[in-house]
């Protein structure tokens, strides 16, 4: 598998963001209060947020660099993104929503991943389906649908069960965990339920006030005081 190695700042208005982190084999929860900047350090390593400083690695490739000037695009990162919202698009069928991302491909390679990724997400018989006609539960397997279509490195999920029942919360956790492990990708999800970083984590990174505070396990940092009894380090400076 490959490592991801994420360090950088960014000023948001009075708000500063100052990240220092890494994302190792397994599910990594990315797990603070809201409005600590988790989300906008997705949006960084995804390529939707520049930072001001400091650089992003996926294993042997720099993704940014600002001492460098490297800023890969988007859509060479290969970095799976799944929003909070889901973000499918309501005018295109469950078909066209997973293979939004792989058009490029000959009809025939369209296809076959259309069908691998219907039989692991379990959405057979949902192909010709808008988005609106579906359940919430479905919603979020086609956006994890076709977030996997393009074969990306990494897997990030910004919140993916924070709309859901909290039955169906745990047992679409149970079916991440599941897939996660099946196909061998790190994960980075983002979360504030310590519930659901105690069910799924194999890593946490602790965030509060746009700045990692510990990384460990979920039992180790979970338990111990609050996040304000922990030491701050970062390697940046304003």
């Amino acid at each position: 598998m490959v490592r991801l190695e994420v360090s950088f700042q960014k000023r948001l208005g009075s708000f500063c963001l100052s990240v220092d982190f890494e994302v190792p084999d397994g599910l990594t929860v990315l797990f603070g209060p809201s409005g600590c900047g988790k989300s906008s350090t997705l949006a960084a390593i995804a390529g939707l947020l520049r930072p001001d400083r400091g650089s992003i690695r996926l294993g042997s490739e720099t993704l940014f660099d600002a001492a460098r000037k490297v800023d890969r695009p988007v859509r060479f990162r290969r970095v799976g993104y799944v929003f909070q919202n889901y973000a499918l698009f309501p005018h295109l069928d469950v078909r066209r929503n997973i293979c939004f991302g792989i058009e490029h491909e000959p009809p025939a390679v369209q296809k076959q991943r259309l069908d691998e990724l219907l039989g692991l997400l379990q959405l057979n018989g949902l192909a010709g389906r808008s988005p609106r006609e579906l359940s919430g539960g479905q919603q979020q397997r086609v956006a994890l649908a076709r977030a996997l279509a393009p074969g990306p490195r990494i897997l990030l999920l910004d919140e993916p069960f924070s709309a859901l029942e909290t039955e169906l919360r745990q047992d679409l956790g149970a079916e991440l965990k599941r897939l996660q492990s099946q196909l061998q990708l790190p994960v980075l999800m983002v979360t504030h339920s310590r519930s659901e970083t105690l069910q799924l984590a194999d890593t946490v990174v602790q965030m509060a006030e746009g700045q990692v505070l510990a990384t460990g396990s979920a039992a180790d940092l979970l338990t111990r005081r609050p996040h304000t009894d922990v030491s701050v380090e970062s390697r940046f400076s304003w």
